[in-house]
């Protein structure tokens, strides 16, 4: 090996440019097998970059700089080279010397820059397209970093020449070589990328705190970009058409966005960021509604051709989902969400686009509130089939989440539509989720394997919970947006409006009761959840209410619909599989049901509702099934026991048959101790309920509407593999609701929202030089709380502006 550096070496020191590249090469091959090229790299500095080469080595060299690591002094000379490249007379040489700022370290950019302001702007006028090509690429990526805006917080001249070279990027946007152009677009584009996602391009995802300064001046490169594209946008559509067809995506997220920020209004709150804007607010001119909303309209016209002309799934994609962007400024019309939508869904079948199907359908549930309410309709059953075979948990739960809250908002939406006299639209009700044979299949089967039919009923279960609560003020969220009326209706509803879709829900999701899931019962949990919260609404255990208690027609019917329910599922616990689900179902069942309102004609008829129920309590506590112990039999003892207290305390005949059934049970070898106590302090509970029907306390036996059997609130719970599967779904199922539902702003939001007074600002930390660094450092702090466990953790970072070393 010391012999192969050593013959590199000597290559490079020779005065022959082929053997210079050709060592170049090998001590790059060896630099990607894992081999330390320190010596290498040092010659190279010393004979390539240092002295006049060819633009090929000069661009193998840099290349060769960029795999290794330098030490302070070589990089001095990099810089030194770099100084003498750029006045070089070849224009190659020079875009190679331009290249390679990206890689010098922080602490030399400034000084770098300063010296070389005036030989880098000249660049943007030089007649060689490769070194326009070179330093609008280079700078591109450069000026976007954190660590120079950074840098021009304390430099006034550096950040004068920064915001100059940004006009001259967005100006070459307009360059007559199309390699220029495309890559201006690019730069462009990733400063509104990292303004918008506030990510940090040099952390590897790790945050630097933002002073009000950073944000200022970041803000100001976004507003002048803004401002740019928006005067030129029609020259820049111009540009883009004469482009090649591959160079296209490249060119519409930068329009797009400008025009959006316009026309939304939100460039005005980044100018108040910026703090340049109160100074040049008596110049600027301030476009009518009108002239921005053609703005918008000219480049969904400019865009539209492509979603139905082009052959390449990202540019369709590219496009759609931008003008997806586009439909939600004040003013936008349906027809562009739905004309994107369409397109969008087209990509499911292509072979080349299959990898991103969990992108596609994000794409569409998120932007299902444009849609007109035909759209939305027709897309419900088609969507469902395309969630149903996506991979990853987290989409298949945040796509689910969007379709029933939608799905809820319609119903709603059509049902006050009804009321107003105006003609029913079909498929609005829940029921139409269902109608496609597979989905139906599934949900009708009994030992599906499919888990896809248990994250869609708790799916929409937690949506009818959300729908019941107020959503949280929100004065201004940043950006406008334009809802259709469905989900303003459901997201504004009153407090019994949401019980007509949630009524329709525990209707269609009836046969979950019959399921058999191998232990796991979070979705059944859920759907008798929101049957016990409806029951306790509409008070079901003294019946139907009259027109002359008070009881709109509504109410009436809804009561009726819910007394119906109850019935179906006393026949339904006969088909029940398994004694857990049993158990909890008979719970919910006997604390709502109309016992007063049975016939007592009907006492000896087995089909009578109390019978039933009485004789499947029998059958749990007497269940001698071969797996009772290994499904926890003593969980659904405890539930049908309580079930008997409540039930039999209520009802004299409900309590004399259950205390035939408990001192059964209570001689029987089956009963353990515990039981045993408990079964003797419920017939002393149902004896004196029974001797003082008149004296007896009303609250003792009164529906509060809870449900007592999640996982967290049983007082005896072992642990079960499907336990922690039911545990995991019901961490993705509230993740992907509450991130629909109650999004937590981002950072940038809280700014455009507060100003900056917002509390995000902060005053940046005091920079300390560590023993062997000439970067300055930040230590950071913070705790991290495990909500499984309760362990709080302290982290401590060491944190550098051009590496990170944790520890």
């Amino acid at each position: 090996m010391d012999i192969l550096f050593a013959q590199i070496q000597a290559d490079l020191r020779s005065n022959d440019a082929l053997r210079q590249s050709s060592a170049l090469l090998q001590a790059l091959q060896q630099s990607a097998a894992g081999r330390d090229i320190a010596v290498i790299a040092k010659t190279a500095v010393e004979e390539i970059v240092a002295a006049p080469a060819s633009a090929v080595c000069k661009k193998l060299a840099f290349d060769l700089i960029r795999s290794t690591r330098l030490t302070p002094d070589l990089w001095e000379t990099v810089c030194s080279g770099i100084r003498n490249d750029l006045h070089f007379p070849d224009p190659d040489v020079a875009a190679a010397a331009v290249s390679i700022l990206a890689a010098i370290p922080f602490y030399r950019l400034a000084k770098l820059i300063s010296d070389c302001n005036k030989e880098i702007s000249e660049c943007f006028d030089s007649p060689s397209d490769n070194l326009r090509f070179s330093v609008t690429e280079t700078l591109g990526c450069v000026l976007a970093r954190d660590d120079l805006v950074t840098l021009c917080e304390n430099n006034v001249n550096l950040l004068d020449r920064v915001s100059a070279w940004w006009a001259r990027v967005a100006s070459n946007m307009l360059d007559r070589a199309d390699a220029v152009a495309k890559v201006a677009f690019e730069s462009v584009g990733r400063l509104f990328q990292e303004f918008s996602s506030k990510r940090m391009s040099k952390l590897a995802g790790d945050k630097l705190v933002d002073s009000e300064n950073s944000l200022a001046i970041r803000s100001n490169w976004v507003s002048s970009m803004v401002d740019f594209v928006w005067r030129k946008r029609r020259a820049l559509m111009a540009r883009s058409l004469i482009l090649p067809v591959e160079n296209f995506r490249a060119t519409v997220f930068p329009v797009v966005y400008s025009v959006k920020a316009v026309a939304s209004g939100s460039v005005e709150v980044i100018r108040k960021l910026s703090k340049a804007f109160s100074a040049a607010s008596g110049s600027d001119e301030v476009d009518s509604h009108a002239e921005k909303l053609v703005g918008v309209s000219d480049v969904v016209t400019h865009l539209a051709p492509f979603l139905v002309s082009s052959l390449e799934p990202a540019l369709i994609y590219e496009v759609g989902i931008n003008m997806l962007y586009l439909a939600d400024v004040p003013g936008g019309k349906p027809e562009w969400a739905s004309q994107s939508i369409i397109a969008i869904l087209t990509l499911w079948d292509r072979q080349e686009f299959a990898s991103a199907r969990e992108s596609i359908v994000r794409a569409v549930v998120t932007n299902l509130h444009l849609l007109d309410l035909h759209m939305q309709v027709s897309l419900f059953k088609r969507l469902l089939l395309m969630v149903k075979n996506l991979r990853a948990e987290s989409d298949r739960m945040y796509a689910l989440a969007c379709i029933c809250r939608t799905a809820l908002c319609v119903h709603l939406f059509a049902k006050e539509s009804v009321r107003r006299g105006q003609k029913p639209l079909a498929g609005t009700d829940i029921a139409s989720l269902f109608e496609d044979a597979r989905v139906n299949d599934d949900l009708n089967s009994i030992t599906s394997k499919s888990i896809f039919r248990e994250e869609l009923v708790a799916s929409l279960v937690e949506s009818c919970f959300q729908l019941s609560l107020p959503l949280p003020e929100q004065k201004n969220t940043g950006k406008e947006s334009r809802v259709i009326g469905a989900l303003a209706y459901g997201t504004g509803y009153g407090a019994l409006n949401w019980t007509e879709p949630a009524l329709e829900v525990v209707e269609v999701c009836r046969p979950c009761v019959k399921w058999d899931c191998d232990g796991r019962t979070y979705a059944f949990d859920c759907y008798l959840k929101l049957l016990v919260r409806l029951c306790y609404i509409y008070d079901t255990r003294g019946g139907v209410k009259r027109v002359k208690d008070g009881a709109s027609q509504d109410q009436i019917l809804n009561e009726t619909r819910l007394q119906n329910l109850q019935r179906e599922l006393v026949k339904d616990l006969r088909e029940v599989n398994t004694p857990r689900i049993l158990a909890r179902l008979i719970w919910a069942i006997a604390e709502h049901i109309d016992i007063e309102g049975l016939d007592p004609l009907l006492a000896d008829d087995p089909d009578d509702p109390l019978n039933v129920i009485i004789s499947n309590i029998h059958k749990v506590l007497f269940n001698v099934d071969a797996t009772a112990e290994t499904t926890n039999r003593v969980q659904d003892v405890q539930a049908v026991l309580i079930s008997a207290q409540r039930l039999g305390s209520r009802h004299p005949r409900a309590g004399q048959l259950l205390t035939k059934e408990l001192e059964e049970f209570r001689n029987n070898p089956l009963a353990d101790s515990v039981s045993k106590h408990q079964c003797r302090l419920i017939l002393q509970r149902i004896q004196y309920a029974t001797r003082h029907q008149d004296s007896r306390w009303a609250g003792v036996t009164e529906a509060r509407g809870d449900y007592p059997f999640s996982h967290h609130k049983l007082t005896v719970l072992f642990f079960e593999a499907s336990a922690a599967q039911d545990r995991k779904l019901e961490g993705l199922v509230h993740k992907a609701i509450l991130e629909l539902w109650r999004p937590d702003p981002s950072e940038l939001t809280l700014l455009l929202t507060k100003g900056v007074d917002s509390t995000l600002l902060k005053v940046p930390p005091t920079a300390i030089t560590l023993t062997g660094s000439s970067d300055p450092c930040y230590v950071e702090g913070y705790h991290l709380a495990d909500s499984s466990d309760g362990r709080i953790t302290l982290h401590l970072k060491v944190k550098k502006l051009s590496e990170l070393v944790a520890f």
